[in-house]
C-alpha cells in the first residue's frame, strides 16, 4: 500500500499569517534567500525584513533582494546599505525612467534554500498587515513546498540578472525566454512579460474557461481581454455557476471604474459579480473546477500583457476545494451586485466616467508601454 502524498502547500489568507510565517523561514533559512517585491516600503515592517535578512547573511547565507523601482519609488536606495554593508545585493528593477517607465516588474516571491517558497499578491508594506477584514488589505498567498520551489527560484535568478533593464536583446536571443509555462506533473508555472508571443497566464485560463462547469474568480484590478470575457459569458450563457469577486473599495479607482463598465453585459449573461467591502481586496485567486491560479497576476492588460508577472496553475481537486472555501470565507464580506439595482443606480456621469477609465486602462496605457518596449535599443 502506497502511503499518502504529503500536502505541499499553506493557504495563507491575510497579512497577520503570510509576514510572521515568511520571516520565520527567513531566521531558519541557512543557504540562500530571494526575496522579490513590487512594492517594498521602510516602513516598520520592511525594517524588520531587512534585519532578518541582514542576519541570514551574517550567518553565511546568500541573500539577494529585488524590488521594482517605481512600485518602490519611495523607498532610498540606501535602506539596503546595512545588507550591503555584510555582503548581502539589493537592485532595483528597471530604474525609473519617461522612456521605460511602464514595464515593471510586478512579481512577488520569496524562496529559501531552494526548499520552501511564498507566493501571492502581497508586497512588503504596512497596508497589507491585519486580518484582512477589520484591518489590512485582504490578499491571497501560498506558501509551497516540493520540486516547483526550484524552478520559482531559477526563476527569480534571471530577473535578477535583468534588474538594470538593459537586455531587450537577451531577451529575443533566449530560449524558451522569459515569457514561458514551465510544465510539472501537477503544476504550470506562468511566467509572463512584455514583448511578442502569448501570455501563457491568459492561454491556459481561456483553455480552462472554454470547459469550465464552475468558475470563481477574486481579481484586484479586473479588465480582461476580449476573449476572456467572451469565455467567462459563454461559461454563464451555457447555465455554469461564474462568480467573480471583485473589490468594493481600491486603491487604483480608475481601475475600480473600468471594472464596472463591463458589470451590465455580465450581469445579464447570468454571471454573479460580488463586491468586497470592509477592506481593500488584492487578492488573485482563479478557481475553474479542479484547477487553481495563485499569484501575482491581475486580470487585466497591464498583468496579461505588460508587466513580469508570475502564476501558478495547480491541478489538484484537493487544493481547488480548500481554495473554494478561501473564496467562500471572502464572499461572507461581500455585498451582491444585482442586475436591476445596478442598472437603476448608473448615472449618465457614472457611465461616462466608467467609459473613459476602460479606454484608459484598456487601450492607452497598453498602447504607451508598447512604444516603450519597442522603442528600447537593440
Amino acid at each position: 500500500m502506497s502511503l499518502p502524498q504529503e500536502k505541499s502547500w499553506t493557504w495563507l489568507r491575510a497579512g497577520d499569517e503570510v509576514f510572521p510565517a515568511m520571516l520565520a523561514e527567513t531566521d531558519a533559512a541557512r543557504e540562500s534567500i530571494c526575496l522579490e517585491s513590487y512594492i517594498y516600503t521602510s516602513e516598520p515592517l520592511g525594517e524588520r525584513f531587512r534585519d532578518s535578512l541582514v542576519r541570514a547573511q551574517q550567518r553565511g547565507v546568500r541573500v539577494r533582494v529585488l524590488v521594482d523601482a517605481l512600485g518602490s519609488f519611495t523607498l532610498p536606495d540606501s535602506f539596503w546599505s546595512p545588507l550591503r554593508a555584510v555582503g548581502g545585493e539589493a537592485r532595483f528593477f528597471n530604474p525609473v525612467s519617461l522612456n521605460r517607465m511602464g514595464i515593471r516588474n510586478h512579481r512577488k516571491l520569496l524562496v529559501c534554500d531552494d526548499r520552501v517558497a511564498f507566493i501571492g499578491g502581497y508586497n512588503i508594506a504596512s497596508e497589507y498587515e491585519g486580518d484582512g477584514v477589520t484591518r489590512g488589505w485582504r490578499d491571497v498567498g501560498l506558501r509551497l513546498e516540493g520540486q516547483l520551489v526550484a524552478q520559482l527560484a531559477a526563476s527569480f535568478d534571471e530577473m535578477f540578472a535583468l534588474a538594470n533593464f538593459q537586455h531587450k536583446r537577451f531577451v529575443r536571443l533566449r530560449r524558451p525566454g522569459l515569457k514561458r509555462t514551465v510544465a510539472l506533473p501537477a503544476e504550470q508555472l506562468l511566467l509572463s512579460g512584455p514583448g511578442r508571443g502569448y501570455s501563457p497566464i491568459r492561454r491556459a485560463l481561456q483553455q480552462d474557461l472554454a470547459q469550465g462547469r464552475d468558475v470563481q474568480i477574486m481579481a484586484a484590478y479586473f479588465l480582461p481581454t476580449l476573449r476572456l470575457r467572451r469565455a467567462i459569458v459563454r461559461a454563464a450563457r451555457r447555465g455554469r455557476s461564474v462568480r467573480l469577486l471583485l473589490p468594493g473599495q481600491s486603491d487604483v479607482a480608475v481601475s475600480r471604474l473600468a471594472g464596472q463598465s463591463l458589470y451590465r453585459r455580465l450581469l445579464k449573461a447570468g454571471v454573479e459579480i460580488y463586491e468586497y467591502e470592509p477592506q481593500n481586496l488584492h487578492g488573485k485567486l482563479f478557481i475553474v473546477d479542479d484547477a487553481v491560479y495563485v499569484g501575482s497576476a491581475n486580470l487585466d492588460p497591464r498583468s496579461l500583457s505588460i508587466n513580469y508577472e508570475l502564476m501558478i496553475r495547480f491541478q489538484n481537486p484537493a487544493m481547488a476545494a480548500e481554495a473554494r472555501e478561501v473564496f467562500a470565507g471572502a464572499l461572507t464580506h461581500c455585498r451582491r451586485i444585482e442586475p436591476e439595482p445596478w442598472r437603476r443606480s448608473r448615472t449618465f456621469w457614472a457611465r461616462i466616467k466608467s467609459r473613459w477609465a476602460y479606454f484608459l486602462l484598456a487601450r492607452i496605457d497598453p498602447y504607451i508601454a508598447r512604444r516603450q518596449w519597442r522603442a528600447l535599443p537593440d
